[in-house]
C-alpha cells in the first residue's frame, strides 16, 4: 500500500484542526478551569467541521475550513496564563505570583 498524501485542501483541515487542539497549557492549576473551557470549545468546532467533510455535506472542505477558522478566532486561548508566558515573566525578573498574574493582577 503506497502513503497517500492528502489533498492541499484536507492537509489545510487538518492543520486547522490541529490548530483547534493543541493549544497552550496554563501555568498553574488555577488556569486550567479557563484553559479546559477554551479547549472544549475549540473541540466542539474542530469535531463539527470534521463531521461536515466527512458526512458528505454538501459545503466543500475549503468552506469548512474558513468557517472552522472564523469560529476558532472567537475562542481564542485566553483567559489563563500559559506556560510559556510565566516562564518568559520570570526571565524579564517578575516574581513567580507577577509572572502567572493575569492583567489586572489576580493570579492564573
Amino acid at each position: 500500500m503506497q502513503d497517500r498524501i492528502p489533498d492541499e485542501p484536507v492537509r489545510e483541515l487538518l492543520a486547522t484542526v490541529l490548530v483547534a487542539l493543541d493549544i497552550p497549557a496554563p501555568a498553574t492549576v488555577g488556569g486550567t478551569e479557563a484553559h479546559d473551557r477554551v479547549l472544549n470549545d475549540r473541540a466542539m468546532h474542530a469535531r463539527i467541521a470534521l463531521r461536515d467533510a466527512l458526512d458528505d455535506a454538501p459545503l466543500d472542505v475549503e468552506w469548512t475550513t474558513r468557517y472552522l477558522r472564523e469560529r476558532l478566532s472567537e475562542h481564542p486561548p485566553t483567559g489563563y496564563v500559559t506556560s510559556a508566558q510565566a516562564h518568559a515573566a520570570l526571565a524579564a525578573g517578575k516574581t513567580w505570583s507577577e509572572a502567572v498574574a493575569l492583567p489586572g493582577g489576580e493570579p492564573r
